[in-house]
């Protein structure tokens, strides 16, 4: 027996959605948002999804409001008894609190993880958690993807023979190194110290990258402090140039300022979050064409192992 599959979207991905939709081969399915005066909103789905694997493409930034959308939404395929409901979650919002890193702080990832379960979710589907071990939060199946089965062909084009990989902190160095040895290259590693957060207070710099072009790789972009003042550090050593490659372009507060009056060449992101401003420095590469492909594997029970080129 054959199960039909329909695509919904969330508020916060709409145009992306309606792209991994176009490229499954399916319309996006019909989903109002009835508004109230006091903030409250209710999604609601204007076509059946009885017994139908509805799949809701929500990214979670900003991300109370849209998580909180996108578990409105899965309550609401359950309680119209659809058949499957899979969370796609292209970023995933709270992934930077995996672990008690002071006394007495959530454990968001966690948290978010327990409530997309009761919500009633049967499947996860994201990309370049900032922690990998948050696919262990969840007692439902997790298709965690990466944005390398996009980068590296865009890091192969770049590659003159005088590439050097490097990462912006050392918990970016595993990420690096991969790429690195993938690309049979050298590695570079900016370390910092942070006084709070989104704020860089000293960073330095171990291997040498004079006479490189160097590429940095990043789960995320925030605020751009940390990636702005390693390319402004790698220059100073002596790089020829630096771009880099973020899977997810939060490009919260002072960032799109910052990356325009840095020293980066380029910096490369996905569409998982669509961009706030546009900018003659940040190029977009859609993440719509991979979506689609594991939904259509996912829905045809076929392997997704050929997109983990590098993880």
């Amino acid at each position: 027996m054959s199960y039909g599959v329909k695509i919904f979207a969330g508020r916060a991905s709409k145009s992306l959605a309606e792209q991994i939709a176009t490229k499954f081969g399916a319309s996006l399915g019909d989903v109002k948002v009835t508004e109230f005066s006091d903030g409250e909103f209710q999604p609601s789905f204007e076509e059946t999804v009885r017994g139908q694997d509805v799949f809701i493409v929500q990214s979670t930034m900003p991300p109370t409001e849209n998580l909180f959308e996108m578990l409105l939404m899965v309550d609401a395929a359950k309680r119209a008894s659809a058949r499957k409901i899979i969370a796609v979650i292209p970023y995933f919002g709270f992934a930077r609190q995996d672990r008690k890193d002071k006394p007495r702080v959530a454990i968001g990832a966690k948290l978010i993880a327990n409530m997309l379960m009761a919500a009633g979710v049967d499947r996860v589907m994201t990309m370049d958690l900032h922690a990998d071990q948050i696919q262990g939060f969840f007692e439902v199946p997790v298709d965690h993807l990466f944005a390398s089965t996009l980068f590296f062909n865009e890091m192969k084009a770049l590659d003159n023979g005088n590439l050097i990989m490097a990462a912006p902190d050392a918990g970016g160095a595993k990420r690096a190194n991969a790429y690195a040895k993938k690309l049979d290259t050298g590695l570079a590693i900016c370390h910092k110290h942070r006084k709070k957060a989104n704020e860089v207070a000293e960073m330095t710099v171990i291997g040498d990258v004079a006479g490189k072009d160097v590429i940095l790789v990043d789960d995320m972009c925030d605020t751009a402090g940390t990636l702005t003042k390693a390319a402004e550090l790698f220059i100073e050593k002596g790089a020829n140039s630096v771009r880099a490659f973020c899977t997810h372009a939060v490009l919260s507060g002072p960032a799109y300022e910052r990356i325009n009056n840095s020293k980066l060449t380029e910096l490369i992101v996905t569409d998982t979050i669509p961009l706030k401003e546009k900018s003659d420095k940040i190029r977009v590469i859609t993440v719509a064409d991979l979506f689609a492909d594991v939904i259509d594997r996912l829905v045809k029970n076929e392997s997704i192992s050929t997109h983990f080129i590098i993880s």
